[in-house]
């Protein structure tokens, strides 16, 4: 194999390990422990009552595992979701504005190194040297995901909120 085609297919294990055992599990706990502190806040219940609940096969007690298989039930929950796609929206679009306002948040992971070298082979997907910047430029991409989902909608009401929130994030990136 030519080291072109080595190097593609390292960056693309890296990328995908990347998202699959770090970024994803990261966000679904993070949501984990929003909604304990919700729940503090709140004076309620929090997800620290989920669990396997082996009532319902006869036994007399739960396991409870302190609310930690919330996320595995908000996955098997999100994959067993019905599609479900307005009949007035432009469809290519609508499908496109989540890709492209999920995308710019991966792209800028790409050059955040994630320790030095694992195996001889460096923890960075992109070693460049204007990392900063790259993050800076392709996160302010994102903002177009959410103007071209206003735009889908066939609604001139979605569409100027969309434009909004564009304005907005350029008005803030201008003072920064």
């Amino acid at each position: 194999m030519s080291p072109l085609i080595t190097t593609i297919l390292i960056s693309l294990a890296k990328t995908i390990g990347l998202i699959f055992v770090i970024i994803l599990p990261m966000v679904s706990y993070t949501v984990y422990a929003e909604r304990r502190v919700s729940a503090m806040i709140q004076d309620r219940l929090g997800p620290n009552r989920v669990g396997i609940p082996l009532t319902l096969l006869g036994f007399s007690k739960d396991i409870h595992f302190f609310g930690l298989l919330q996320p595995i039930a908000d996955a098997v929950k999100l994959l067993l979701k019905e599609d479900f796609t307005p009949a007035h929206v432009n469809k290519l679009y609508y499908w496109l504005a989540p890709a492209c306002a999920m995308a710019p948040s991966m792209m800028a992971f790409a050059v955040i190194p994630f320790g030095s070298t694992l195996f001889g082979v460096p923890m960075v997907v992109a070693n460049v040297n204007v990392g900063v910047l790259w993050v800076f430029a392709v996160s302010s991409l994102g903002v177009y995901g959410i103007v071209l989902a206003g735009w889908s909608s066939n609604s001139k009401y979605s569409f100027l909120g969309g434009i909004r929130s564009k304005l907005a994030d350029d008005l803030l990136r201008a003072f920064a």
